[in-house]
């Protein structure tokens, strides 16, 4: 049920891309992996290249898990806004379509969780 406001109102946003310093909000969400409950956000540069983000980015956030050393990321498979989504590691992150508050998710076949609970 859509909520109705009691007066008309008009709020400014608070999270622009211009409030971010050049940066962009990206959030990213590791599938099946229930020890990250939702998605993370990051301010991250447009133009880091997606193996940057990769190799020196995500490990920050989800390297505490167990599974985080055996992911293969040749057979990764990421979705973007809910779509699949197939990166180019050289390529920066605007360029490939993804923009301020976008959400990334990725799946690592064969790592479902901690002992294999999210299967």
């Amino acid at each position: 049920m859509p909520a109705k406001a009691m007066y008309d109102y008009q709020g400014e946003p608070k999270d622009v891309q211009e409030n971010f310093h050049g940066n962009q909000l990206v959030y990213f969400g590791w599938d099946k992996h229930l020890m990250f409950c939702s998605p993370v956000c990051l301010p991250l540069p447009p133009d880091m290249p997606f193996g940057a983000l990769v190799q020196e980015v995500l490990p920050g956030v989800y390297s505490s898990h167990p599974d985080w050393q055996r992911i293969d990321w040749e057979r990764v498979e990421w979705t973007l806004d809910q779509q699949p989504f197939t990166p180019a590691l050289d390529r920066g992150l605007a360029d490939q379509g993804i923009g301020h508050k976008s959400l990334l998710r990725f799946r690592a076949p064969g790592l479902d969780g901690i002992g294999g609970v999210a299967t």
